[in-house]
Order: structure tokens, then sequence, then C-alpha cells
């Protein structure tokens, strides 16, 4: 099924997200739209995958939901801010406090669960380097043409040592150098920005080192770094150029530091001195300390990184090649990059990149595998996706678009595919002495000839994309044997697929007939349209009932699989033996009250029976937070089902059949 193509791509977005009301920022990184939502409980993963144009979603926490739409992220974004101005302005919410509050609710919620302040931190990374991808991408393939120009011997060798170009190449080398020697300036203003200060104040501090000027205190010619005394205190002059620790320490510091100036400054002054005390203090505190310590800091952590490889090239390769896809998995991957920009910046190269790329073409080879299956099955959704997916890898050096959109839907088959191939194509790699590159690159097949070792760098990389499709070609992605090499696709073709669908229909008995959804808890059942939530109410999630609770115990309304628990418990999702999604929302805006007056009875994975108890809720908490007690029951899987009847009225828990619904066709899970 595929959502209509009724509206614009961002307006049918923004719709199976919740609608306008239900968002609270949107930024976007390389190839996804990041939403900051109300409710993300409130939004149908299968809705939003339906778009044609969405290639696949992720779901962070309650609030933060992620649509991967590829390369025109970019575009779309700008439509969708064109569309919706108030998107373009963080949200619905567009008073600058009330989003203070509310990033700082965010701050800490996510997969890495207690550890809440290194969520943050890996996310203060990422958004500090996502809104520079683009300049970094243009920049990089500057690069690879002056690499590959260099190894035809059209030009000189246009980066080594002592090495004279004409007018002409330095004006192109000045392409892509003006993005690495201002990244300081560019992740300055990102992580100011994080950091909820003004990114303008960060920029201008950061600045401040960035001036000729400012190199030129240690005294013409001196070589750096350099030791002069300012104001009677030692200052340590360096070379900031493509330093991105010492930027990143500044806006860690002066994030706090505007917080605290707002509240201290009365609002009539805060426009001018706001600013002026957060440059008078962090401009010598960045110069004098955070500066040089960032510097240092960096060259620790560089040289334990050269250390290892220094000792086995191999091994270094095969471990990155190894740890690698669990970094972007994690999104912890960002972490690494500040690394790569010192390697460069000290070294003049960096080691790193090399078996990243291995990682990187072992993943393009899962797609491919996968596409070649879905060609095969004629799957023209899957088709779709991973193919759009694999134009962006090859050729963008991105992996987000197959991780997402394609792997993490079969992670069981998928990653281990992926680690064999990322892993044998580094191990080739290290057994070649390694692969260095002299800049920050995207590795694809266009950035090929801008690493040291063209053959022994095509080679891994060619490994790791034949290991990685050959396996899921044998093993299949959907489960056991069945990729193009396995029995269960010895018969192809209209009458398998036929033979199929007729299978599932005689294994799913219930889907035949029609299936009832018992009361959730004692109350009255009402039609849907009278929630006083329009999302909910206009049936953007899909079709239901709701009910006016009469006390705060909560039944499953059918039985399956719950495979949904809210953090906060207020919301669950189950899956019945015929693959219908089931969502109990209880209450309204409740993920507000942070799981305040929930006690949750049963957990993701967990098997449940119609009317068994699924958590008991103090309704007075609900209520004199000013919030609805009214109760959504939602099908949201809206392919399966049909002739949907509810039954008005009172109703007892687990026992009162509130609704009954029909199956199109069996639900493939």
């Amino acid at each position: 099924m595929t959502v209509p193509a009724r509206g614009s791509v961002g307006s049918r977005i923004v719709e199976q997200v919740g609608g306008i009301e239900n968002i609270t920022g949107l930024t976007h990184c390389a190839t996804r739209l990041r939403f900051e939502l109300r409710d993300s409980s409130m939004v149908s993963d299968d809705a939003v995958d339906a778009i044609p144009e969405v290639m696949g979603v992720v779901r962070q926490d309650a609030h933060r939901y992620q649509v991967i739409v590829g390369g025109a992220v970019n575009h779309l974004y700008v439509e969708m801010t064109r569309e919706f101005p108030q998107l373009g302005a963080g949200g619905a919410d567009t008073d600058p406090d009330a989003m203070r509050e509310l990033k700082a609710e965010l701050q800490g919620r996510g997969p890495r669960g207690k550890f809440a302040w290194l969520n943050w931190f890996f996310e203060f990374l990422a958004d500090s380097f996502r809104p520079v991808l683009g300049a970094m991408l243009g920049a990089s393939i500057f690069i690879t043409v002056m690499a590959l120009l260099a190894t035809l011997k059209v030009i000189p060798a246009w980066n080594a040592p002592g090495v004279t170009l004409d007018a002409s190449l330095s004006f192109v080398n000045l392409a892509w150098q003006a993005v690495f020697v201002f990244l300081p300036l560019m992740v300055a203003y990102n992580a100011t920005k994080k950091v909820g200060a003004d990114p303008w104040v960060g920029f201008s501090i950061m600045a401040v080192l960035m001036l000729p000027a400012f190199t030129q205190l240690a005294g013409a010619g001196a070589k750096l770094p350099a030791v002069v005394q300012v104001f009677g205190l030692p200052l340590t002059i360096f070379n900031y150029s493509s330093q991105v620790f010492p930027p990143l320490l500044m806006a860690l510091l002066l994030g706090p530091l505007y917080a605290f100036l707002r509240k201290v400054i009365p609002s009539n002054l805060q426009v001018i001195f706001v600013p002026f005390l957060s440059m008078l203090v962090m401009i010598p505190v960045t110069a004098f300390i955070l500066a040089p310590l960032g510097v240092y800091a960096g060259s620790g952590i560089g040289n334990l990184f050269v250390t290892v490889n220094s000792f086995s090239p191999l091994i270094f390769s095969v471990l990155v090649g190894a740890l690698y896809p669990f970094l972007v998995i994690t999104g912890t991957a960002w972490s690494v990059v500040p690394i790569m920009f010192l390697n460069i910046s000290t070294l003049g190269y960096d080691f790193i990149q090399g078996p990243m790329g291995a990682w990187n073409f072992g993943c393009f080879g899962v797609t491919a595998g996968v596409l070649i299956i879905a060609s095969r099955r004629k799957n023209n959704q899957m088709e779709q996706v991973a193919g759009g997916a694999l134009t962006a890898g090859l050729l963008g050096g991105i992996s987000e678009p197959s991780l997402y959109g394609v792997h993490l839907r079969f992670a069981k088959r998928t990653i281990p595919a992926i680690l064999a191939g990322s892993i044998s194509g580094a191990f080739i790699m290290g057994l070649g002495g390694g692969v260095t590159t002299n800049a920050f690159l995207f590795t694809s097949l266009l950035t090929i000839p801008a690493f040291n070792n063209i053959p022994l760098y095509a080679v891994g990389i060619g490994v790791a994309f034949l290991v990685s499709m050959t396996t899921i070609l044998t093993l299949g992605y959907e489960g056991s044997n069945t990729g193009i090499f396995g029995r269960k696709n010895r018969t192809t073709g209209t009458a398998a697929r036929e033979a199929s669908t007729a299978a599932a229909a005689v294994e799913s008995p219930a889907s035949t007939g029609r299936q009832e959804l018992l009361a959730p808890a004692n109350g009255t059942i009402i039609p849907l349209s009278e929630v006083p939530d329009p999302v909910f109410a206009r049936g953007t999630l899909g079709d239901g009932f709701a009910i006016d609770p009469a006390d705060g115990r909560f039944v499953a309304p059918v039985s399956g699989k719950i495979v949904t628990v809210f953090p906060t418990g207020h919301a669950y999702g189950i899956r019945t033996g015929d693959g219908v999604d089931v969502l109990i929302h209880i209450g309204m805006d409740t993920v507000k009250l942070k799981g305040q007056g929930f006690t949750t009875h049963v957990s993701k994975g967990e098997q449940v029976s119609a009317g068994d108890l699924l958590c008991d809720v103090d309704l007075g908490i609900i209520k004199e937070a000013g919030y609805s007690t009214v109760t959504p029951v939602v099908i949201t899987t809206k392919k399966a089902t049909e002739d949907l009847t509810i039954t008005t009225g009172p109703a007892e828990a687990g026992i009162t059949v509130a609704g009954r619904y029909g199956l199109v066709a069996p639900v493939t899970v």
C-alpha cells in the first residue's frame, strides 16, 4: 500500500507524523528529516513508510522521530519550511524559552537509556557536524578531482611538500581549503546552536582565534605553537585551522554561561548585555584555556590511534572494520570525525578512512543484494528503497539510506553480512600496510583516487562489497535461506507468490471473519471523532474508537504480542496473530507527565490475551495536570482492515465488545 499522492510530499509527511500541532522541531542531516514531536506514539510507522518518497523511518524515543528520504532531503526541508513557516522557526511552538525548555527535556532521551549525559554528548557531536555535510561532500569531490589528475600525471602532486602550483590550480585548491580551514567556525556555530546559545556569538568567539592577527601575536615568522605574554599571562598561540576540538569545548561552556546570563539580566537588557558579557568571558577563557586544552586533548586521543596503527596496521584496520558498524548504528560514529581532522592537521594524512571505506562498501554490498532479491520477487517498494540507497551510497558515500531504509529492518540477516564484508575488506587493507588519504572524504566510488594506495584500497572495498552482497544473496534478508541461491526460492513467479499468499491465509485461521476489539477499561465507549485531539479525531493514525475511563485499570483489547511499551507508560502497541497493530493511547498529552501516575504491568515482546492487565493509572494525576483521560484504541495497520464497526455506550473492561473489524488480506510481518 502507498499513501495517495494528495498534496506535496512534505504535507503528506507532516500529516502522517501527527500534523503540524504534533511537531515541536524539525531539522535534517544528509538523508533524514529529524522531527521532535510532542508524542511519537501517535505516529504509525507503516503509514509514514507507505509514502513513496520515504525510504524508511527511525523511531528514537517518545519524542524524536526520523524520516529517511535520501539525498533530496535539503530540497524537501526547504519546501516544507516554505509550506509550513512555523517549522522553520523550530516547530509549532516558536517561543524561544518554550523551545529551550523542550530541548532541555529532550536531551538525554534516547537509546542509551540511563546514560543520559552520554546520549546528549553524542547528539551534540552529531549536530555540530551534520549541517556541514553538504559543504564537506562538495569539497571532497574537488580533492578527488585533484588527486585523480595528479595520479594521471596531468598536474603536479598538488599536496606534496615544496610543490608550487600555478595560479589556476591554486585557485581550484582554494575551493576545498576554504571548507576545511574555516571548519572551526562552522563547528562553533552549530555546536553553540545545539547548546541553546546565540550561534553567532559562538562563531565570533572562535573567529578571534582564526584571525591572522592572532597568530601574528607570536611575531612574524614565529614557529607555532609559541607562548607570548598577554596582560602578564602566558598565552599559547596555535594555528587553529581545521581544529574542531577547541570550538566544541568552547560551546560546552558557553551554553551554561549564556543560560545563566539570561536568568540574571533583565529581559529588556538581554539583547545587548548577554552577548557582550558572553564574549567578554569566553574570548579570553577560550584563548588562554579551552582552545589549547582542545588541541592537547585531541592530540592525546589521536596519538592513541597512531600508536595502535603503527604497532599493526592489520590489527587497526580489522578493529575499525569490526567496530565501526556498531558506532554508526548507535549514532556514536561522529565521535571519530574530530580524530580524522586532527590526523590530517598534525600528520598530514588520515589512516582511519581507509578501513571505514570497507564498512561503507560492505554496507552497499548488502543493499545491492537486497535490490537484486527484491527485483527478482517484483517487490517494487523495496526495490525503490534499495535502489535509491545504493545510488546515494556508491556516488555520495552516504550510508544512512542503506542503514535505516534497508538494514535495520532486517538486522538479524543484514548486519552479520555487513560485518563479513567489512572485516574482510579491512583485513585486505591491513595486510597491505594500511591505506591513507590527505583529506577528509566520503568513501564512495568517486573518491577512490584520493587514497594513497589506490589498488590496495580498490581491492579492499571491492572484497567488502562482494562478500557482503554474496552473503545476503545466499542467505536472504527476510528469513532463513531466502536468498536467490536458497531452497525457498527455487520456485519463482506469480504461481509461487499466489501459493505463498494462500498458505498464509490458511495458517492464520482468524483471517476469515470478523475480529473483536474489547473495551480496554471500565467506562463509556465513544466514537474516535469525539477524541479531543485532531490527530486521533480525524483518523490520521487509523480507525478505531475511544473510551472515557471510569477508573485507572487498563487491559489489552486484543490478544497478541506487545510490540511497543513507551517508557512513560502512556501508550502500548499490540500485534495480533493476523499481524494487525493496535495502539492504546491512555489520555491526551500524558507523555508530558513523564510516567508519573502510570504503573506498567507488561513488557515488550510479551504475549498477552484480550483482557490481560496492561497498566494501572492514577486518573487523578492526569486530571490535576489539566489533561484529558479519554483513551483512543486505534488500528494503525490501515492496509489490513476494513468494515470496522463500533458499539458506543457503557463498557466493562475486557468483557464488552467495543468494535469488530474484518481483514482485507493477511498481513505479512
